[in-house]
């Protein structure tokens, strides 16, 4: 796999002298809002931007020397930026958050002060963009993706900064995405979302994936709720099958789950063989300081970062000793 020498220099500043991208994800903005304004007890809209800026500068500082980069949003996030650790690359998303209700099938947007030119000049390491896709969606829903995402691989590439695409299942039908049967078909929407998006046409450098199975849904793992979607051995395969149609390294998201459930995820990635290159990881880290800020404020925060925050960073560090480095998965020498 070729790569050039500009974004070659970008995804080193991006991982570990391993070549292991542990990374941390400060990109929340709506969710974010919502979350702090429920724990406050106050209006979404009387969450500032100040408050935002703030809560994302305490996170960036404290966990990013425990990480090999950072993904923030333009909008909130150029600030705490500054406050990351030198070791820490930069990425930067430039979607909006969210996606478009008055049609069907969750189409994206981009910001609309934002060009892949200005991500580079605000001096980030990666262009990060996040679509909610499934292979069980219309075909003319799914072609208006495919076009949005060659569009923007076209504009990384004139740029020379690695594309790292996100891509969020979900079922078009309004199921819930949470449950045991949406957990049945979750494998096949990843690995259809992972082997569409490794084709060339696209210019994706590194796919940022959730983990094909649900873990609370997987007899015998440590987070098992109960009920059974899996078995173990059906979700090692499901695992192996995913890694199997990736063309492009891969790295795993946390969807929001707890750090239990995406340490015991990553754990099966490591058991099953699979080559996954990292992380970038969000909420499973920092999901529990919102209520504090939200009703302690920053000091009881930085607190809770400074040792929840750090352990939990930690242990998801703890769980990559199985991930491969993303230049062995491009077949690429790691001093080129």
């Amino acid at each position: 796999m070729a790569l050039s020498a500009g974004k070659l220099k970008y995804l080193k500043a991006l991982s570990n002298k391993d070549g292991i991208i542990a990374a941390a994800a400060m990109d929340q903005r709506g969710s974010l809002q919502k979350s702090l304004a429920a724990a406050k007890g106050v209006d979404q809209k009387a969450i500032t931007w100040d408050m935002m800026s703030e809560f994302k500068t305490a996170v960036t500082r404290i966990l990013t020397p425990h990480a090999s980069a950072i993904l923030l949003d333009p909008e909130f996030g150029l600030e705490a930026a500054k406050a990351r650790s030198s070791n820490a690359g930069l990425l930067l998303a430039y979607e909006e958050s969210g996606y478009d209700n008055t049609k069907p099938g969750r189409l994206p947007d981009l910001l609309p002060h934002v060009s892949v030119k200005r991500i580079v000049d605000w001096g980030a390491d990666a262009v990060k963009i996040l679509i909610y896709y499934s292979p069980f969606d219309e075909p003319q829903v799914n072609d208006i993706k495919h076009a949005f995402i060659e569009r923007i691989g076209s504009e990384c590439e004139d740029n020379q900064i690695p594309f790292f695409l996100e891509f969020v299942g979900y079922d078009p039908k309004g199921g819930n995405e949470k449950g045991v049967e949406f957990a049945k078909i979750k494998p096949q929407v990843v690995i259809g979302a992972m082997q569409e998006f490794s084709k060339p046409q696209y210019k994706v450098d590194v796919l940022k994936v959730e983990v094909p199975i649900n873990a609370e849904f997987v007899e015998g793992s440590s987070v098992y709720k109960g009920e059974k979607a899996y078995s173990m051995a059906e979700a090692m395969d499901h695992f192996r099958k995913a890694a199997a149609v990736a063309a492009k390294p891969f790295i795993y998201l946390s969807a929001g789950v707890g750090n239990a459930q995406f340490v015991e995820s990553l754990r099966m990635a490591t058991e099953a063989g699979t080559d996954y290159s990292g992380v970038l990881c969000g909420r499973a880290t920092w999901k529990d300081g919102m209520p504090i800020y939200a009703t302690k404020g920053l000091k009881a925060l930085e607190d809770f970062l400074s040792t929840k925050g750090v352990e939990n960073i930690n242990a998801v560090n703890a769980a990559l000793k199985g991930a491969t480095p993303w230049f062995k998965k491009m077949g690429i020498a790691a001093t080129a």
